[in-house]
């Protein structure tokens, strides 16, 4: 990918959320919440907390969607991330 972001952004895609809860009700599209994690891409140079395949909770209406080589993707700035979901081993 030819992307790289600036200054303190970051490029990311969403990770969708199950369409079925843990009871097995199926949830349709139009009931979902946007996404509110995503895997980082790419950080611009000012980033200092995000790394390359960190996977991050950020606000529901934080953002600015692209296209790119026919895939969607969100810049955020690293100041809209809630937080870094770990791994329970680390």
């Amino acid at each position: 990918m030819n992307f790289k972001p600036t200054g303190n952004r970051i490029l990311m895609s969403a990770i969708e959320d199950d369409s079925k809860t843990e009871t097995g009700i199926i949830i349709p599209d139009n009931a979902k919440n946007r996404p509110f994690k995503a895997l980082v891409w790419a950080t611009g140079p000012h980033v200092e907390e995000v790394c390359v395949g960190d996977t991050v909770v950020f606000g529901a209406y934080t953002g600015t969607g692209i296209t790119l080589e026919g895939k969607e993707y969100i810049i955020i700035e690293e100041d809209s991330i809630l937080g870094i979901l770990k791994d329970k081993e680390e």
